[in-house]
């Protein structure tokens, strides 16, 4: 199934509240990666991963044009601040990141002469510029490899130190021991010391 920017466009707008600039080069991206790969949207399990390198209005730009969500486990965030999105065929395993030519920002100008306003300018170039001046497609190798992100859902584990469930295969074994993430300091957040107490304390008072 296809859809044409415009759609795609009004999807994006409508979930967001309003068109950005952003959205639309997540639009552009997501169009692009489909491309590159001979994929179709909507993306499902058994097609592609969709791997996108910001979230915000970039990621409602994407997701409107491939269809990829991370509910079905289709769409994964690897936030590194980059408005730039890889794309994976499962079948082939054969991966193409797209992001922005680098002189991009300054070059769409050029297709909005008359709008003297940047971020209006960036708007209306951005669905009008040719992809090959707009963007850039590499042909890239996944690390961690397509398999090991994919995963199975069914697997699960138990995290020897902290007793929390893991699930899709993200146990880090150590030394034989069975570790989730944060255990292993390789997580996000660092538990406080006296956070246990505290919500004890909170609980206790809320009955």
């Amino acid at each position: 199934m296809s859809f044409s920017l415009t759609d795609i466009l009004q999807r994006s707008s409508a979930r967001h509240d309003h068109l950005c600039p952003r959205q639309v080069l997540g639009a552009r991206i997501g169009l692009a990666g489909l491309s590159a790969l001979g994929l179709e949207a909507p993306v499902n399990k058994f097609t592609a991963l969709v791997i996108i390198e910001s979230d915000g209005c970039f990621a409602d730009g994407v997701e409107a044009a491939t269809g990829a969500t991370v509910g079905h486990r289709t769409l994964h965030i690897n936030d590194f601040g980059k408005v730039a999105a890889t794309f994976s065929d499962v079948k082939t395993g054969r991966s193409v990141r797209v992001s922005p030519a680098l002189d991009a920002r300054d070059r769409v100008l050029l297709y909005a002469p008359h709008e003297p306003r940047r971020y209006f300018a960036q708007l209306l170039g951005y669905q009008i510029m040719p992809e090959a001046e707009l963007l850039r497609c590499q042909e890239v190798t996944l690390n961690p490899s397509l398999e090991v992100l994919i995963s199975k859902p069914a697997v699960r584990a138990t995290c020897d130190y902290c007793g929390e469930e893991i699930i899709n295969e993200r146990e880090i074994i150590v030394d034989g021991i069975t570790l989730c993430r944060t255990c292993a300091n390789d997580g996000y957040y660092l538990i406080e010391p006296s956070s246990a107490q505290i919500c004890a304390v909170v609980n206790h008072q809320s009955k």
